[in-house]
């Protein structure tokens, strides 16, 4: 007897260790997934099949209880206790197989069927089973029965290619497992014995009593009550399987494109504000298809957190016109959109104060010669102004006077990286959209801004600011947040970010950009548009206590159309979304120093300013240029004509505070601003002790290089000079090396032929002012 037992011991242990042996795989499933997207609370977005062309979702990480209750129940009621394979039921499937005369049950375990899912359900056969058998008491061995059931669930079919509870539960009613009723868990529990022949759609009578005989199981075991039962009984059965959700579809591929396929992504995206987004965008674009533009993107971004909440990619309403491409994230001309961000640098950097003049006149810059959107030139404009009408040729001025090297460098330190090239490859186009960037990284740099701006108020004041405050916008709900390191100067002020923000709340923009009217609104909100050269990208940024709206309207494949302009393109959108939107705009202008400034110039109030105002400006701005533009005169005794002590008795002298433009500048203004009072001619006889001109070259720019081109006939065509003189009947007489080519009066524009070569022209008024400037023709 003692050597039966170490006989049957010893079989046991060699049985054991071989068992031991025997290969699994690692893990036990390696099927490809689908790739899954969620929202922050789980509720699906969109989903990417798997590269098998399956519905499998990636591995869950649990298993509803009801569902883990019916499985059982129905296919392994004592998986709970058995080592991986049942006796008793491979005693009963053998025994029904001969007296069927054939395999009408294999007597398998739910381990015993997880081990045929990880090896492709291979033929049955006795050998196979036995294998079968060995590998699941393995597999009892290595995992425990949660992890066992699991795997099970995630891969089991479920009819057609649904493979997995999760992807079922999807498919078939709309909703993730753990919301399923009584009722539907019993539904999907029954699919896997037989996913070919009963699922929804194919043999409902058949799946209808399967169904009702467990759930009268369910019941029986006490699971459900009598009433449950009957009500469980009544829910009909669901029809073929539908299409899972398809939002946010863009960043779902963002993913896949950077190494996430086949893995469940948690975002930080608002499923209802997705889909609200989502709508609205498709709208707008169908609005615009007429016009052929096809596409448009919109995302908004929690400011507090960098978290994105919505992310439209790209309309999904014109498959044939790029609507797969991800506009978010596609680099484009931005257009007037960092207009504010010089305005803000400028005003860190003390050139300027917020409603400082910039000159509006023409500008001819080493080939560069902006215009403004309305063609039209002001002569001088404040420079809030000028950012509320999104004027250019200002902001090129004032990019000349910043310089675009550093403005350049500022920008990539913000965060926009898209920006490759060096500044000179860019130069002053820089600042009306000549370098590329994206809607993501755009939104990213006015919430860091934002971010900046509202961090300062909870800081200690003399380490206000953190280099954290600008990074790249944030999707997944994954991403550690770092710890911000304080420190005495941001990127940008505080007060500098408020009044770029306050300036973008002046709604105001010039006539050719009409309709930005019907844009006001009880929510206010600091927004900028932008244009792209030739009508390509219409661009709207909106910024509020709590988010940042980022909105384009453009074609894919970048073809303009007119019309397309941020303020009518763009714009609409922005304001529809805002609406979704909770929360208002009050940017409060940190407490700064009381300064005098004067009201005409907008600089600091000097001497010979005899308006002024105080207003609270940063401390910062302490050392900057008093006013420039207000002149002490001496005039005569009727105040008609400038005199000197060398012509006009000194007793007699008027001495006149007088803003004064530069004579281009002041050409412009005048037209603009009628009331603008020239200074008085000097007196007959009185010699002019300034050593500045009266008039100006508009163009050319000195040592300018200029290409002269043919006419349509072949002949030799001309260059257009152009001078300004502060009096308006003014005469001017021209030269070329000395050479006398015709006068103008009034209106001085000269047609000037010259040969190739280095030229000088030479510009005389009729009191004997004069001005030199060099150029060279090149053809």
């Amino acid at each position: 007897m003692a050597n039966r037992l170490k006989i049957v011991l010893v079989g046991i242990a060699i049985l054991f260790f071989f068992i031991l042996f025997i290969p699994l795989p690692n893990p036990l499933m390696d099927a490809p997934r689908t790739t899954t997207l969620y929202d922050k609370n789980g509720a699906l977005l969109s989903a990417a099949i798997a590269t098998d062309e399956q519905w499998r979702f990636p591995p869950s990480d649990s298993i509803p209880a009801k569902f883990k209750a019916a499985i059982t129940l129905y296919e392994d009621e004592y998986f709970a206790y058995h080592p991986g394979i049942n006796p008793v039921a491979l005693v009963r499937a053998i025994y029904q197989n001969i007296k069927a005369g054939k395999v009408v049950s294999g007597g398998s375990t739910l381990t015993m069927q997880t081990i045929r899912l990880a090896y492709n359900n291979p033929a049955r056969t006795y050998l196979q089973k036995l294998w079968e058998m060995l590998r699941a008491i393995k597999a009892e061995i290595l995992y425990s029965k949660e992890e066992i059931l699991k795997t099970y669930a995630d891969n089991a079919p479920f009819g057609g290619n649904i493979v997995g509870l999760s992807a079922a539960s999807y498919r078939y009613f709309g909703r993730p497992p753990h919301r399923l009723s009584w009722a539907e868990t019993a539904t999907l529990a029954v699919l896997p014995n037989s996913p070919a022949l009963i699922y929804p759609g194919k043999n409902n009578a058949a799946l209808r009593a399967k169904r009702d005989q467990l759930l009268t199981k369910l019941a029986s075991r006490g699971y459900l009550s009598t009433d449950d039962l009957f009500l469980a009984k009544q829910e009909p059965l669901p029809g073929k399987a539908q299409p899972l959700p398809h939002s946010a579809y863009h960043l779902l591929h963002r993913y896949m494109a950077n190494g996430h396929t086949g893995k469940a992504i948690k975002t930080t995206l608002d499923a209802g504000l997705q889909q609200q987004i989502t709508h609205l965008v498709n709208a707008h674009s169908q609005s615009w298809a007429g016009n052929q533009v096809h596409n448009a993107a919109a995302m908004v971004v929690d400011i507090n957190t960098g978290q994105v909440v919505a992310y439209v990619g790209n309309a999904d309403v014109s498959p044939t016109h790029g609507s797969h491409v991800d506009m978010i994230t596609a680099q484009r001309s931005p257009g007037s959109l960092l207009k504010p961000v010089l305005y803000a640098c400028a005003l860190d950097e003390g050139l300027i104060t917020p409603q400082q003049l910039l000159p509006d006149i023409p500008l001819y810059y080493r080939g560069f010669s902006p215009k403004n959107f309305d063609k039209k030139f002001r002569g001088a404009v404040p420079a809030h102004q000028a950012l509320a009408s999104s004027l250019n040729v200002p902001f090129v001025h004032l990019l000349i006077k910043y310089g675009y090297e550093k403005f350049h460098q500022k920008l990539k330190s913000m965060g926009l990286h898209s920006m490759a090239y060096p500044a000179s490859h860019y130069g002053l186009s820089l600042i009306l959209g000549g370098a590329e960037t994206t809607l993501d990284e755009l939104t990213a740099l006015y919430a860091g801004m934002a971010r900046a701006f509202q961090n300062t108020v909870f800081r200690p004041h003399d380490t206000p600011y953190s280099p954290n405050d600008y990074h790249p916008n944030r999707t997944s709900a994954v991403t550690e947040v770092n710890q911000p390191q304080l420190t005495q100067h941001g990127l940008l002020e505080a007060a500098s970010i408020g009044f770029a923000f306050r300036a973008m709340q002046q709604l105001n923009r010039p006539n050719q950009e009409a309709g930005w009217q019907q844009f006001s609104n009880p929510k206010r909100i600091a927004w900028k548009t932008g244009t792209s050269y030739g009508l390509r990208d219409a661009w709207a940024i909106g910024v509020t206590n709590t988010y940042v709206i980022g909105v384009w309207v453009g074609n894919a494949d970048g073809e303009g159309r007119p019309g397309l302009t941020g303020v009518q393109a763009a714009a609409p959108l922005m304001f529809k979304i805002l609406n979704l939107l909770p929360g208002t705009t009050q940017f409060n202008q940190p407490v700064g120093m009381p300064y005098k400034v004067c009201r005409q110039s907008g600089m600091l109030a000097g001497p010979y300013c005899t308006q002024t105002v105080t207003q609270s400006l940063p401390v910062y701005l302490a050392n900057t240029q008093t006013c420039t533009y207000h002149h002490l005169l001496h005039l005569n005794k009727t105040k008609t004509a400038q005199v000197n002590s060398r012509c006009y008795p000194v007793a007699q002298l008027q001495q006149e505070p007088w803003f004064i433009l530069p004579p281009v500048q002041a050409w412009y203004y005048k037209k603009h601003h009628p009331a603008y009072q020239k200074p008085p001619p000097f007196a007959k006889g009185c010699v002019q002790t300034k050593t500045t001109t009266s008039f100006e070259l508009i163009y050319p720019t000195q040592f300018a290089k200029i290409y002269i081109p043919k006419e349509q006939d072949g002949s030799r065509g001309y260059a257009i000079f152009e001078a300004a003189h502060q009096q308006p009947t003014a005469t001017l007489y021209w030269h070329i090396d000395n050479t006398y080519v015709g006068l103008t009066k009034g209106y001085h524009q000269m047609k000037i032929i010259a040969g190739k070569g280095k030229h000088l022209l030479t510009l005389i008024d009729s009191n004997g002012n004069e001005l030199k400037r060099s150029f060279e023709i090149i053809n």
